[in-house]
């Protein structure tokens, strides 16, 4: 497939289309049934076009991929670490992590879960140590 810029001579108007090859755009061109999408004129041609370059430098893109795939598996190995030595309490994250703080009796695991940014920020600010990871879902490549 190719795609071309059409320009309607008539209302000056351009539009794109789509062609099986720049033959069948000749042979559709020829038999005169282009038509522009504004005026219904025949008068239409190919107008120059700007290549689709997406992916300009393979190597440069596999280099990315494969520092986003070192740190991805990086996360995946904190992520277990932190699954096999610390209590998830879920959404309950802020509760949890101040009942913590403020208990006198230390809980000796710690605790992993989700929170908001707001909630985050106010348990920075009562001097609750909190840090935020990304996670990455299991079922995710």
């Amino acid at each position: 497939m190719i795609k071309y810029k059409l320009i309607c001579n008539n209302c000056s108007n351009s539009f794109d289309s789509w062609f099986n090859s720049s033959k069948e755009f000749e042979k559709i061109k020829k038999l005169n049934m282009l038509e522009c999408h504004f005026c219904q004129s025949s008068s239409v041609k190919k107008s120059l076009m700007s290549p689709n370059l997406a992916n300009t430098s393979k190597k440069e893109n596999y280099l990315e991929d494969r520092k986003f795939i070192k740190v991805k598996n990086k996360l995946k190995d904190y992520q277990k670490f932190i699954k096999k030595n610390f209590q998830y309490v879920g959404d309950n994250f802020a509760y949890e992590a101040r009942s913590v703080h403020y208990s006198n009796k230390k809980n000796k695991k710690g605790i992993y879960g989700n929170a908001s940014l707001k909630e985050v920020n106010e348990l920075k600010d009562e001097g609750i140590e909190t840090t935020v990871i990304p996670w990455i879902k299991e079922n995710e490549n």
